[in-house]
């Protein structure tokens, strides 16, 4: 009887939870509760402290700070060229990596790791804002915010003892808040020749790991464990002020740093012509090197001679041997008027042999187009002495990533002394009453050093560097800079004033270097931006 109760017992329990899911799943299929309501769709305005607060961090960053803007368009583009971002990335990845895991290694007595599968997934990041922020510097400092949920396959290989290992890395989460800076700006495609990457807090960061196929995860104790290290791990790497950096070009021919000195000795000219009414010429010779912002460089007047002497000895820093020429122009100086050009011509540095002191003898033209029949005719020639000089390895400048460094002042400055450099770089809302054709006028002790005129322009940029050879610290002197605007076509309005400053040198000596954005005086939002820097040879 026992056994036939025991039997009917369980097989009374299999039919009662058989009909019990039976009923339950028509139950929650077709039975709607009465109790559930619509949800009520209330303004913004209308919600409470409270419920705002909830919200908060699923509104967009570009809403709750003003600073940020919307990447609506950068996000488009990722979306689109994430297929090819992906492979690139891993690709650097894999470089950047592989050094570190390999002097890592020996340390932890592993034979190897690989990578055996990289890919970032099929879901491309999404940035919610973007903020530039603008220095005086050659520098472009942007931060985002960044919302990354991606698919990825990573899987790494390790060896170690005869054994071999897997780790997988599935579904990662990434919430960070990077600092990208691109730096240094430079004349060359793309741009910039490195980028830095800094965090600016600690990143959210959610993954999967699989060990030997097992989800690692799933250890009690293990999940929270892994998470905080990998957060203090990137923390202690890429939280600012530290970074990781990228190169994308050698900065140093991008800027078209120094690469030697040149040395032009101007000996004479023979057989100049007759520019002046009494039989005679008052000559000159202007010296410049193509692609260089500097001034030109001139000899003395030699007065009333066709065949003057000068031996007359100059320097010039040259950047790109392979494309800079020597321009050598000789004029006729006159009191009134412009001085007449008297012919010129051109040395290659390509030419020349490094370390090779030369002595050439110019044929002076009128002008470099070889099949102009002027230049058949005679004008006289010119002696001149070069000799280039490459710079040794000890002799190269400072690495010209370091925007902040100051280069030692050339040989030659007087013991004591040193070289203030000024450069012009911009201005900004200049505004004319009757044109706006600005230049700046730079005036120091009284010299007087001038820009060249950008016309029609409220925001012009002028990049233009002056150098004044001191015998001792400018410390108690001051650098007045007027900004001018002149027109050949107003008479009564040739020439006016578009804002000045003046900029007291004590900073420049203390601190070898500044750069600021000064705002005019007598200009209604005029500002202008000037770098200064004192030069010691110590």
């Amino acid at each position: 009887m026992g056994i036939i109760s025991t039997v009917l017992g369980v097989f009374g329990f299999g039919i009662g939870v058989a009909i019990g899911l039976v009923i339950g799943y028509f139950l929650f299929i077709y039975y709607q509760p009465t109790d559930v309501k619509d949800p009520e769709i209330r303004p913004l305005v209308e919600k409470d402290s409270k419920s705002l607060q909830q919200l908060l961090p699923e509104i967009p960053i570009w809403i709750k700070n003003p600073d940020y803007d919307r990447v609506d368009w950068l996000n488009k583009f990722i979306e689109y060229m994430w297929p090819y971002l992906d492979k690139a990335i891993c690709k650097m990845a894999k470089k950047i990596a592989e050094p570190i895991i390999a002097e890592q290694i020996p340390k932890y007595k592993i034979d190897s790791v690989e990578f055996e599968t990289l890919t970032l997934g099929c879901l491309p990041p999404t940035f919610e804002g973007m903020k530039v922020y603008n220095t005086e510097e050659k520098e472009l400092i942007m931060e985002l915010g960044l919302k990354w949920a991606a698919n990825p396959n990573i899987l790494v290989a390790v060896k170690a003892f005869g054994l071999r290992a897997t780790v997988q890395v599935l579904d990662l989460q990434v919430f960070a808040c990077p600092r990208i800076t691109l730096k240094p700006l430079v004349p060359s495609f793309p741009c910039f020749a490195n980028i830095h990457v800094s965090l600016m807090e600690k990143p959210h960061v959610d993954f999967g790991v699989k060990l030997l196929g097992a989800d690692a995860m799933s250890i009690p104790g293990a999940y929270r464990f892994v998470q905080e290290i990998i957060k203090d791990q990137v923390a202690n790497m890429y939280l600012w002020p530290k970074r990781l950096e990228v190169q994308i070009m050698d900065p140093a021919k991008a800027m078209k740093k120094p690469v030697g000195i040149l040395h032009v000795n101007v000996v004479r000219a023979m057989k100049l012509r007759k520019k002046d009414l009494l039989g005679a010429s008052d000559p000159y010779v202007k010296l410049k090197l193509s692609e260089d912002k500097l001034p030109s460089k001139k000899t003395t007047v030699k007065h009333k001679n066709l065949n003057p002497e000068w031996n007359e000895e100059f320097t010039f820093v040259v950047k790109d041997p392979e494309a800079q020429v020597l321009e050598l122009v000789v004029y006729d100086w006159e009191q009134v008027g412009s001085h007449d050009k008297m012919g010129l011509n051109v040395i290659p540095l390509k030419d020349l042999t490094p370390e090779e002191p030369k002595t050439l003898t110019l044929e002076l033209l009128k002008n470099l187009n070889p099949d102009d029949v002027q230049n058949e005719k005679s004008r006289g020639q010119l002696v001149v002495e070069v000799n280039y000089k490459p710079f040794k390895d000890n002799e190269l400048p400072a690495d010209v990533e370091d925007a902040d460094s100051v280069q030692k002042a050339p040989e030659g400055t007087p013991e004591g002394g040193g070289l203030l450099v000024i450069i012009v770089h911009e201005a900004q809302d200049l505004e004319g009453k009757n044109h706006t054709n600005p230049s700046a006028r730079v005036l120091f002790r009284g010299e007087e050093r001038k820009t060249k005129v950008v016309k029609k322009n409220r925001d012009p940029r002028w990049e233009e560097e002056f150098q004044f050879m001191l015998d001792e610290p400018p410390t108690n002197d001051r650098v007045h800079v007027e900004v001018l605007s002149t027109s050949k076509r107003s008479l009564l309005h040739a020439k006016e004033t578009l804002g000045y400053v003046d900029i007291y040198l004590s900073d420049v000596v203390s601190n070898k270097r500044i750069n600021e954005r000064y705002h005019l005086i007598d200009s209604k939002n005029g500002r202008i931006q000037i770098e200064m820097q004192w030069r010691t040879a110590s």
